[in-house]
């Protein structure tokens, strides 16, 4: 069996994250998502991958040839939708095969659940279905497929992951899979519903802490890099080779600290945190349930709750991030959340700042002491 996984989009509503790389490369524990549907491809038995790129597609090449498994590429054009990207693929199909989403985790189980079923759909039951396609099931067979209803009949959504034959592709493609499927229903043409087991996404920026927090409850413990002796760790932690913690430094896992890190003496990082490679977190600075992405540096005495920093961002001595409830606009709909901070690239924030519940866009620069309660789009300076 083959599968194709989708990995040409942004995924605009997790920006400032995507502006540089598409959401299928958003590193979650230390491993882009792509990363992780490809290893449970791989767990169920599935070796025939093919992977359609699309925006930045030069960074998914890059990070698909750093890998050990051999995966085909292709591109969509023009991201015009999934039922499309995966026509972009019809050269390579033989027979049966899957179709993922680059973006999502899914565990190697609920590939195994679908993948002999042709004409299938594996769905989950969600808190918030209306972010989803809506499925209407009857005697496990889907019956509708709605987009994002904002009143969802049921709680069951599509995770975006489907099975089909070959034939597929002898229909009138439209842009979307969902149009697809309903067009396949319309016709007669049976589509069984297959329960997910373990499926993640990640909608807003925020989620990711979410989804980070369940993929560290597996990682176990690998200490690569060098532990001060008066250093405490606790539980499943992973320290990267090259990476130094300091004196009298406490780590409580679950934690993953990439490669040439420097912990700094007297920090605390508590569960839940993910840290990127070459990061610097200064003296007795805490972090804790937050993701931290590659060449970040964190001042002195600094406290951050649950907070996303993308890479290469500094931020300074004595600076705060403390979770808080707010409304923000993503893609002109106003999403209420709760959470820390986002921060884009290369975001640089003076000593004494303090941020609760705000997204940070990239290259912006934070010279004022003002608490930010608002979100800052990209290329600002805020005095």
């Amino acid at each position: 069996m083959q599968a194709v996984i989708l990995a040409a989009g942004e995924g605009k509503r997790l920006r400032p994250l995507t502006r540089s790389m598409p959401k299928a490369l958003i590193p979650v524990g230390n491993k882009p998502i792509i990363g992780y549907v490809i290893e449970s491809l791989i767990e169920s038995g599935i070796h025939d991958i093919i992977v359609v790129t699309g925006y930045r597609k030069e960074h998914v090449i890059r990070y698909l040839n750093t890998i050990d498994t051999d995966v085909k590429v292709v591109t969509q054009k023009k991201q015009i939708g999934t039922a499309d990207a995966m026509n972009a693929a019809k050269d390579e199909i033989k027979g049966e095969f899957l179709v993922l989403p680059g973006d999502n985790y899914i565990n190697s189980e609920s590939i195994r659940r679908i993948k002999n079923n042709t004409n299938a759909i594996l769905v989950k039951e969600h808190n918030y279905p209306s972010n989803f396609g809506v499925a209407i099931i009857k005697e496990g067979v889907l019956e509708q497929l709605v987009e994002k209803p904002r009143l969802a009949p049921t709680h069951t959504v599509s995770t975006g992951i489907y099975s089909f034959s070959q034939s597929v592709f002898e229909r009138v493609m439209p842009n979307k899979i969902p149009d697809l499927i309903m067009g396949m229903v319309h016709d007669g043409i049976k589509i069984k519903a297959v329960h997910a087991d373990d499926w993640q996404d990640a909608i807003y920026p925020w989620d990711l802490l979410r989804l980070n927090s369940h993929m560290l409850k597996s990682g176990g413990k690998e200490i690569a890099g060098t532990v001060s002796n008066s250093a405490i760790i606790r539980g499943d932690v992973r320290v990267g080779k090259g990476s130094e913690i300091g004196p009298y430094a406490v780590i409580n896992g679950p934690v993953v600290i990439g490669e040439d890190c420097i912990i700094g003496s007297h920090t605390v990082i508590d569960p839940d945190t993910t840290i990127g490679s070459r990061c610097n977190m200064e003296a007795f600075t805490y972090i804790g349930n937050s993701l931290l992405m590659d060449d970040t540096k964190i001042g002195t005495h600094s406290r951050i709750s649950e907070a996303i920093i993308g890479e290469g961002c500094t931020l300074g001595d004595h600076l705060s991030v403390i979770n808080g409830k707010g409304i923000h606009d993503i893609a002109g709909n106003s999403i209420k959340a709760e959470f820390g901070a986002v921060f884009g690239e290369r975001v640089s924030a003076f000593s004494h700042s303090s941020f609760k519940n705000t997204v940070i866009g990239n290259n912006t620069r934070i010279e004022g002491r003002t608490p930010l309660i608002s979100d800052i789009p990209d290329s600002t300076v805020v005095m």
